[in-house]
């Protein structure tokens, strides 16, 4: 598996805005300091999701910041994106890390400690946890109380990262837990200035002390 670094994850939403407009903010987002980036689409075809894969991995590569795509093993595998996250409902993480190779990133969601524990063991390099707080995104979430994610964090030795209504405003509430970083949506693609938010967000953390410049994954333990 490749290096990655998951401080600031940045997940996609583009129900937003136009492609030109999309695009715009990707770009803004690694600007500002976004070190992971998941496209994320429920609803567009196969096609429509390889092209706008194709041109979002485009601006990805410049910034040498991995591509994660959602769900979708066969397009990550068509455009040669860095990696795919698969939540509870998705291929399974096993199949998935057989199908993309050792090479990949393999990302899953958990809201339990029995199921961190599992996806993990089924080669998972990093878990996404939450939703922490209620989300404005069209996905349906369940809350996941900061108990657990310390419990999950405490529980694996790969990255754990936080997800759901995250922002500037409100990650003290994850301060003192032994998160690897946060993944935000609405907080990047609905700033103003993506690029400034990103960049604010990143200052956030690092005063909390829940990321580092040093946040790295690599060879699973």
């Amino acid at each position: 598996m490749r290096d990655f670094d998951p401080s600031l994850y940045f997940i996609t939403d583009s129900t937003y805005c136009e492609e030109e407009e999309f695009l715009y903010r990707v770009e803004q987002a690694l600007l500002g300091g976004a070190t992971l980036l998941q496209l994320r689409e429920k609803n567009k075809s196969t096609r429509e999701y390889m092209d706008l894969a194709d041109k979002v991995h485009a601006i990805t590569k410049r910034y040498n910041v991995p591509l994660i795509i959602d769900d979708r093993v066969d397009v990550a595998l068509a455009i040669d994106a860095e990696g795919v996250h698969v939540g509870a409902s998705d291929m399974p993480v096993d199949i998935a890390r057989r199908i993309m190779g050792d090479n990949k990133i393999v990302g899953a969601t958990a809201k339990t400690v029995p199921w961190a524990t599992e996806v993990y063991e089924q080669g998972a390099d990093y878990l996404g946890v939450g939703a922490i707080f209620p989300t404005t995104t069209k996905v349906k979430t369940v809350l996941t109380s900061t108990d657990t994610l310390r419990e999950i964090c405490n529980a694996v030795p790969i990255p754990v990262n936080a997800i759901g209504g995250l922002n500037k405003g409100n990650i003290d509430v994850l301060h003192g837990i032994p998160i690897a970083g946060i993944c935000v949506v609405s907080a990047i693609m609905k700033a103003e200035e993506p690029r400034v938010a990103a960049e604010e967000l990143k200052i956030r953390a690092v005063e909390l002390g829940l990321i580092s410049c040093k946040n790295k994954a690599g060879e699973r333990k």
